[in-house]
């Protein structure tokens, strides 16, 4: 059972009251606080990059917020299944992950030593690489051994 500090909140439901139109598929929603999105960030940005682009360049077509609507549930479908994934295969790295980011105010720099076995599982056992957007392809400081700032 979920405590008020769960960030899953799997007791609480997450619904808009009012009905989506008939053309919108329909799609629970994540149901995660900060600490859990932004401990896969980087897995949902690289696993859902296809679906994220389609909804950016929809965006860009329209103002009505209605227009996208389509767009946003896959992205939303997509973040949920890394999610479920993380879970289910990398469950103690993930948790101990996301609560160290919890408690240091989702500063990853003050939770490289729990990032590290959280990004080994998630390629080993799920393939998702963490790729952070605009970087060299030299080594990555989430993935050095003895970074200067820890």
């Amino acid at each position: 059972m979920a405590t008020p500090n769960d960030p899953f909140l799997a007791t609480h439901e997450h619904r808009e009251s009012r009905p989506m139109p008939p053309s919108v598929p329909a799609v629970d929603e994540i149901g995660a606080t900060s600490a859990p999105l932004t401990s896969a960030a980087y897995f949902i940005g690289a696993h859902c990059q296809a679906y994220n682009e389609d909804f950016m360049l929809c965006k860009a077509e329209s103002t009505n917020p209605a227009h996208c609507l389509k767009e946003g549930r896959k992205v939303t479908r997509c973040a949920a299944d890394v999610l479920r994934q993380l879970r289910a295969n990398c469950a103690e790295e993930f948790e101990r992950h996301w609560k160290c980011l919890n408690e240091h105010n989702l500063e990853f720099p003050r939770c490289r030593q729990e990032e590290r076995p959280l990004n080994e599982c998630a390629f080993a056992r799920l393939g998702l690489k963490k790729v952070i957007p605009g970087t060299s392809p030299a080594t990555a400081i989430h993935e050095k051994k003895n970074p200067i700032h820890t």
